[in-house]
């Protein structure tokens, strides 16, 4: 069952294409080389100079088919002066193989990769294996995967289950599976009042009492307890700031930035309305006006434990030794875009190093994991 690519040398040359966000460096290039070779078709699926990777085994529209997903682009590699080996030489010393990328997340692509030109000639006739690959993960995700599966809809390509390749594990391999992931949103809130003297505050409407007010209502309580898979959901505030230099003068403006990491208990929806609500009722009695910005990273989501959950659950165990935990934890992946594709989870190498500088991973856990995804195929197809 060994693949005809191996997983380690393929991160390790992944490394060595410098793709920090927006530059495609040369990493989807070299995939899409390698798996048109090995008989996949492939399209580059670009959208306003974003680089993307659509490749198929099999046939449009076959009976079953396997979905991948992941990214080729990484997040600066900082002072390079401060690293042990040149972030983009992809160095390999006592079974580790350095740079940037090497945990979040080339080391993925390589695997699953690996995993399915190795498994492609066993695919069955009514079977295909879909891997879609962007570069826009670290930065905008705006034409990143969006990109790829409004182009999948409108070729008529579908995946009916989709694995995104993400570190999932917290410190060790097989110790946790995401089955979802919680909402975020950030609001900016501007504040707008009357500028006056602190010794007249009669004649002035003091911005910044009215903005307190409504934050102090937005933390007083909890927004929830938590839902049967996720834990409570959680606001905070990240700024506050007026601008104002004098010590005797109430601003005219103040302004404050929030970010809600929220579970299924609640939608952007329902949380942007609950606080343009308080916003509206404190502008009535102050006279001071609000305005506020919303943006929504993603909703809240969750692939419910069935046959797709626990047949990867299964195969990690056996693997592994270990009893994954199904979880929600975490920030935000591109499955919060696939989930309105097909069932998406998570499942990768343990997160150690990554964005970090000497960013590292084990060869042998991106082979391992490339063994796990291998067996996957194996079982889904069978």
């Amino acid at each position: 069952m060994t693949s005809i690519t191996d997983a380690a040398d393929l991160t390790a040359r992944l490394i060595r294409c410098p793709s920090v966000t927006p530059e495609e460096g040369g990493a989807l290039q070299l995939l899409e080389q390698m798996l048109t070779n090995t008989g996949f078709e492939c399209h580059r699926v670009d959208r306003n100079g974003v680089p993307n990777l659509f490749a198929r085994w099999g046939t449009k529209g076959a009976k079953r088919t396997f979905g991948f997903n992941g990214h080729t682009d990484v997040v600066p590699p900082g002072d390079v002066a401060s690293w042990t080996h040149p972030p983009f030489s992809g160095h390999e010393e006592d079974g580790w193989i350095w740079g940037r990328g090497a945990t979040d997340m080339k080391s993925g692509v390589a695997a699953f990769a690996s995993a399915a030109i190795g498994f492609a000639n066993e695919c069955p006739a009514d079977g295909a294996i879909i891997l879609t690959i962007t570069g826009d993960e670290e930065g905008p995700g705006k034409d990143g995967t969006k990109a790829l599966l409004d182009w999948m809809g409108a070729q008529g390509e579908q995946m009916d289950v989709c694995i995104v390749g993400e570190p999932s594990n917290p410190d060790r391999m097989g110790e946790m599976i995401k089955i979802g992931r919680r909402g975020s949103m950030t609001l900016q809130i501007a504040a707008k009042g009357k500028q006056g003297h602190a010794a007249y505050p009669h004649r002035a409407k003091n911005p910044l009492h009215a903005l307190v007010r409504l934050l102090n209502e937005l933390t007083a309580e909890p927004l929830d307890h938590g839902t049967e898979h996720f834990d409570p959901s959680g606001l905070q505030i990240t700024t506050v700031d007026c601008g104002n230099p004098a010590s005797n003068v109430i601003p005219e403006k103040a302004r404050a930035t929030v970010n809600i990491r929220f579970n299924d208990a609640h939608t952007s929806h329902t949380l942007d309305r609950m606080i343009r609500d308080k916003a509206a009722g404190i502008a009535a009695e102050t006279g001071v006006e609000f305005d506020i910005t919303t943006d929504v990273s993603g909703e809240s989501f969750l692939t419910r434990p069935g046959p797709f959950v626990e047949m990867v659950r299964d195969i990690v165990r056996d693997e592994t030794g270990l009893d994954p935990v199904l979880s929600t934890s975490g920030g935000t992946s591109d499955a919060r875009f696939v989930k309105d594709h097909c069932p998406v989870l998570e499942f990768g190498l343990v997160g150690h190093f990554m964005h970090q500088v000497d960013e590292r991973v084990p060869a042998e856990q991106v082979r391992q994991l490339s063994r796990i995804y291998r067996r996957i195929l194996e079982r889904y197809f069978a």
